[in-house]
């Protein structure tokens, strides 16, 4: 029974197995140090940083991929740049939202009047028709003089209500 047993064999087995999870620690360092080095492409733009984070990583193996990930910024700079484009996207809107300077309620480009206060938002040209901000003295539409418009338009006619 213990013939049948060759322990010059099992040691080849041992040794090659041994060697093959040598060969997988190996790959798993070095892939390690490789995606450390493309994430931190992706996070930042600084070349010493990428080079840092990989040579981090190829020194303390596991234990720099931890400090790495501990270290590393949040966001990758797509996500910055996708989060920079909603904010801006977001304050275009509140900043395209039309104000009445009497009750700050909101109203829309083609009012000449607040439905709610009655105060004056815009003036129509006497010539084109087109509405007109209350403080220009020139129609852009048609280059007629805001001084032949009826409405008076003075600024201090921005608060004033009107009532028909």
């Amino acid at each position: 029974m213990f013939d049948a047993l060759n322990f010059g064999s099992l040691g080849n087995v041992l040794t090659t197995l041994t060697a093959f999870f040598g060969a997988f620690l190996a790959a798993l360092w070095l892939s390690l140090v490789f995606w450390t080095y493309r994430d931190a492409r992706t996070r930042t733009q600084d070349r010493i940083v990428h080079i840092l984070a990989a040579l981090v990583v190829l020194v303390l193996n596991i234990l720099g991929v931890v400090i790495y990930y501990v270290l590393r910024p949040r966001q990758t700079l797509d996500e910055a740049y996708q989060q920079s484009l909603e904010e801006e996207a977001l304050l275009s809107q509140i900043e395209s939202r039309m104000a009445c300077p009497g009750c700050g309620a909101n109203t829309h480009i083609d009012w000449q009047v607040c439905p709610l206060c009655h105060t004056r938002l815009r003036k129509p040209c006497v010539r084109c028709g087109k509405l007109m901000e209350l403080p220009w003295q020139i129609c852009p539409y048609c280059s007629t003089p805001a001084s032949s418009n009826h409405e008076d338009s003075s600024p201090s006619s921005n608060a004033t209500p009107v009532f028909d």
